[in-house]
């Protein structure tokens, strides 16, 4: 047997033993998941809920959890109820707004005619999505109005010679949430290895902010130039204290808008419930024809995008 001959049999048989504990590598690691994923079936199963979460309340609907975690909205609504800060898993959530839904079906159905209900459900769907929405500002609104704290900890901490990871630890310990839940995440991802700049740059996609941004900028660049930071900081305190009276000033300015705003769609709603006392069926006359729901669904609309309007016309960026 020549050479070549020789190099090609010695090569065909590593390939084959590679191959071989490639397979049994793989046959491996899907055991250990099989195995895995049985003792979290088999825990779930004997505690008939979710672990606890950090208030102590047990954790429904797991098997609903599990299921709509497995899919990309599933995720992004994990993302959403975690920037919200409120002890709801996705599956309670899913639970939960299709209990609303059916309930605003109901109830449109029987209150004014059974073409409302479709667009009752619609609305508990968006009711659901705006209510989160609205809980993740408020939490956005929370962690603002203690950033000039934060930037003041942050300050004392590194004029005495503490490094920012330190500074951080100490300000997670001393203020209350959401900016000490927040920030005892960010150390315990800086625990586990990950960078500052990655830590820090999720938290500002948690809550996304103006100030949170500029304070941010500056730890992050502080920690790349490796440059004292102690007067950006005590400057940027100075100034996040001014930009929170002033939020809180447009703030009471609006407060008269945004009322304004919520009204319009409550008085289209009641004029019709008046209507239908006052006519009984006459929705469901006006609903029965393809003309009349049309007109229904025009008007709908025309209240809605009055509310949007509004509300637009009332948001100012400070």
């Amino acid at each position: 047997m020549d050479a070549a001959a020789q190099f090609a049999l010695s090569a065909a048989l590593v390939a084959c033993a590679l191959a071989v504990a490639g397979v049994l590598t793989y046959l491996s690691g899907r055991a250990r998941r099989r195995a895995l994923l049985a003792r979290l079936a088999d825990s779930e199963h004997t505690a008939g809920t979710l672990p606890p979460g950090p208030g102590g309340r047990r954790r429904r609907f797991a098997g609903v959890d599990r299921r709509v975690r497995a899919t990309g909205p599933g995720r992004r609504l994990q993302a959403k109820l975690t920037a919200t800060g409120l002890e709801v898993t996705p599956g309670e959530y899913v639970v939960a707004m299709a209990a609303l839904v059916a309930v605003l079906w109901v109830l449109a159905s029987w209150a004014l005619a059974p073409f409302f209900g479709p667009l009752a459900g619609l609305v508990g769907v968006l009711a659901g999505n705006a209510f989160l929405g609205h809980q993740r500002q408020r939490r956005t609104e929370q962690f603002i109005s203690q950033l000039p704290e934060l930037a003041r900890i942050l300050a004392n901490a590194t004029s005495a010679g503490l490094a920012l990871r330190t500074a951080l630890g100490m300000a997670a310990d001393e203020l209350e949430a959401p900016a000490g839940d927040e920030l005892r995440l960010v150390t315990d991802q800086l625990a586990v290895g990950r960078s500052i700049d990655d830590a820090l740059g999720e938290l500002a996609e948690r809550l996304p902010s103006r100030e949170l941004v500029v304070l941010v900028t500056t730890l992050v660049l502080s920690n790349r130039a490796g440059g004292t930071i102690v007067a950006s900081l005590r400057n940027l305190t100075t100034t996040l204290e001014e930009r929170k009276e002033t939020r809180r000033e447009v703030r009471t300015m609006l407060a008269e808008v945004n009322a304004t705003a919520f009204t319009i769609p409550l008085l289209g709603l009641g004029a019709m419930l008046m209507m239908n006392s006052m006519m009984p069926g006459a929705l469901a006359r006006v609903t029965g024809s393809p003309v009349g729901q049309i007109a229904m669904v025009i008007a709908v609309g025309l209240f809605a995008a009055g509310f949007w309007v509004i509300r637009r016309l009332g948001r100012i960026e400070v």
